[in-house]
């Protein structure tokens, strides 16, 4: 008799889960045959925009038998907000030559489209010999710019998210399921009281 399925514990700050740990795999290991089937067997760069990216970065490369190359860039575009501050800040930027380079950029959510704009003009400045685009999450109704993945985990609705890699206030990227932060939790001032 096989074991029933396990329900995802709902985290007391959060008001509902959107996607569970086990949905997030499988749809990882369906876009990893995806970008395989892109590349082929050749050799490409990820580029991760961290924090938020890390942990679906580390996911998805482990599901990837091409050989890779790694880099990371840090971006800020909430700081301590639900809502984009406006104008994304590029913090750290690359390491990595990509100059004729096949480069896959990974980013944990495409909202605004404001950093996924701002973080591919840069990479083309660099001339790498393509350039693709992978999100986990897309947010269509917030977009402010016109931009689209190449690879897309899940869409979702216009709700405040937080959970795998994507945080508030740098709290909840550990849990494993994607949830919605309770409003009441949506609010920096209350963290820092403890």
């Amino acid at each position: 008799m096989p074991a029933p399925k396990k329900s995802p514990r709902l985290h007391p700050d959060l008001a509902e889960v959107l996607l569970t740990e086990a949905q997030i795999r499988r749809r990882i290991k369906a876009l990893a045959r995806d970008i395989k089937a892109a590349y082929g067997d050749g050799e490409f760069t990820i580029i991760s925009l961290i924090n938020g990216a890390v942990m679906f970065t580390s996911d998805l490369m482990r599901e990837i038998d091409n050989p890779v190359r790694l880099d990371c860039i840090r971006v800020s575009s909430y700081g301590a907000k639900t809502k984009s501050i406006g104008t994304p800040q590029i913090i750290h930027s690359l390491t990595l030559d990509i100059a004729n380079r096949d480069v896959l950029l990974i980013d944990d959510i495409l909202d605004t489209g404001k950093t996924l704009k701002l973080v591919t003009e840069l990479i083309r400045k660099l001339k790498p010999a393509s350039l693709r685009t992978c999100v986990l999450l897309d947010k269509k109704a917030r977009r402010e710019v016109p931009i689209e993945a190449d690879f897309v985990g899940f869409d979702i609705p216009n709700k405040f998210v937080v959970g795998y890699g994507l945080d508030f206030a740098e709290r909840y990227r550990n849990l494993p399921d994607i949830g919605v932060l309770k409003p009441e939790k949506q609010n920096a001032a209350a963290w820092a009281t403890g």
